[in-house]
């Protein structure tokens, strides 16, 4: 007799960012085995991975060449510890997220990120970067007492360094009094900018483009005083380059990330991308701060680093960084970190897997066709009476929904409209996820234009079936 897998679900397991009162009280899915961007569950039933499984998935599920790479690996060892070993797949992959995340110029100079520590997700991928700045700012003699400044919104991760970074109440609050205290700037989108592409009646492009560049200006006047008042500069500035994705799916306007981590370096302070979700890709280039010719100190990067298959992460950083932790054994300049599975084979393995196919022709032309249409598809989403805004970043968007759309009113997330339209759609065969009000898309990469495009229908059929209005 086969176990109720629902109901062990519900006697034992816990679920991420879920109440757990309501969940008891849901019929969930059992998800059993995928293929491409297809999900199956233990019925038989068929659903289209629209959010590629939390952000993860690159290439779909069940992948021939990340499957055969794996099943290599396992013929060799699974898993050997990286304190006092060193083994080939990580030293493969570290070599290759190095040539990805240079870019070759930064300020009439080559860049000079060299160094890999590998971890396990991305908090702790972010973790080890605010620790490693911490300890470099202290040492080269950047800031005497360091602190970090980062945007409003932002969210980093789940462990206590990365929980400090962040300014979302709703996932924060709790932790406060746990926390370090770091600064915040302004959010690098004017969401009440008078302009939306689909809907021109509601303002010009003029304004909008006086209105972003005024975010841009309060930003770096909000940094100039911060630098004088405390008289050193910020350890560093941790953002999410061109697009936030726990805060609603925020994209940043072109040339903002570019001018403010110009400001940012002119203090004297360093640059942490977290590359968690934007990276390998997503948002266009392989890495995203690219994509504004900034080369950053550090990056944080996850999710996809295994093609979605293994825990895995990274944080890139150069070899200035680096050499503050070199000294004799005596001087105890170690950095002082470490995870079990730091640098695992499978999951290193499965990494230069995945990268050999993000860079194949195939895979780039078949992500510029998906974005391409994506755009398209957001452009009649837009139209709909409970739709207040559209944002795309290449592969990523944002749908967020409204109470009425000549006010923008919000619905209170008590309501949890993002969460029924998305049971709604999961109904008609398309699994995705909610930020508060905001219906995320982000497609594998191998998905389908008739996928895609049904992704797409089943979203609007959802938005009026759950939400009314035409």
């Amino acid at each position: 007799m086969k176990p109720d897998l629902v109901q062990l679900d519900k006697a034992h397991v816990w679920h991420p960012f879920t109440q757990m009162k309501d969940w008891m009280n849901s019929n969930p899915i059992v998800l059993q085995s995928g293929k491409g961007a297809v999900l199956k569950d233990i019925h038989g039933k068929k659903y289209l991975d629209a959010n590629s499984s939390i952000w993860t998935n690159l290439h779909g599920h069940n992948h021939p060449k990340i499957n055969a790479a794996i099943g290599a690996q396992l013929k060799k060892v699974a898993h050997t510890s990286a304190l006092g070993f060193a083994n080939e797949p990580a030293s493969l992959l570290a070599a290759r997220l190095v040539q990805m995340a240079s870019l070759k110029i930064r300020a009439g100079k080559k860049a000079d990120l060299k160094k890999v520590f590998f971890s396990d997700d991305g908090s702790t991928a972010m973790e080890v970067a605010l620790k490693l700045a911490y300890v470099h700012s202290l040492r080269t003699g950047i800031s005497r007492k360091p602190r970090f400044l980062s945007m409003q919104g932002s969210y980093h991760g789940d462990t206590v360094g990365a929980v400090s970074l962040g300014h979302i109440d709703l996932f924060h609050k709790a932790y406060s009094g746990m926390l370090f205290k770091s600064d915040s700037v302004m959010a690098p989108y004017c969401y009440r900018c008078p302009f939306n592409q689909a809907r021109p009646e509601q303002g010009d492009a003029r304004e909008y483009r006086k209105c972003r560049w005024e975010c841009i200006d309060a930003v770096e006047k909000k940094c100039t005083q911060q630098r004088k008042s405390r008289g050193e500069p910020h350890a560093a500035f941790v953002f999410e380059p061109l697009m936030q994705g726990a805060a609603g799916m925020i994209p940043q306007p072109k040339g903002w990330l570019n001018r403010i981590a110009s400001l940012v370096r002119e203090q004297g302070s360093l640059l942490i991308a977290d590359e968690v979700m934007t990276g390998f890709g997503r948002t266009g280039h392989v890495v995203a701060s690219h994509q504004e010719g900034v080369q950053p100190d550090f990056i944080a990067l996850a999710k996809g680093l295994s093609g979605g298959y293994l825990p895995m992460a990274a944080t890139l950083t150069t070899e200035s960084v680096f050499n503050s932790f070199l000294g004799d054994y005596s001087e105890f300049k170690t950095f002082f970190h470490g995870h079990s599975f730091t640098g695992n084979q499978l999951g290193a393995a499965a990494g230069l897997a995945s990268l050999d196919i993000l860079e194949s022709a195939s895979s780039l032309e078949n992500r510029q066709r998906l974005t391409l249409q994506l755009e398209t598809g957001l452009r009649e989403l837009s139209k709909l009476e409970h739709v207040g805004d559209v944002r795309q970043q290449g592969l990523v968007a944002g749908v967020e929904l409204v109470k009425d759309w000549h006010q923008r009113t919000p619905y209170d997330l008590r309501e949890k409209a993002g969460i029924k339209v998305c049971e709604e759609m999961s109904s008609e065969g398309v699994l995705t996820r909610s930020i508060g009000n905001v219906i995320v898309l982000m497609p594998p990469y191998c998905t389908t234009s008739s996928q895609l495009q049904k992704i797409l229908d089943v979203l609007k059929k959802s938005i009026r079936k759950v939400l009314g209005g035409c």
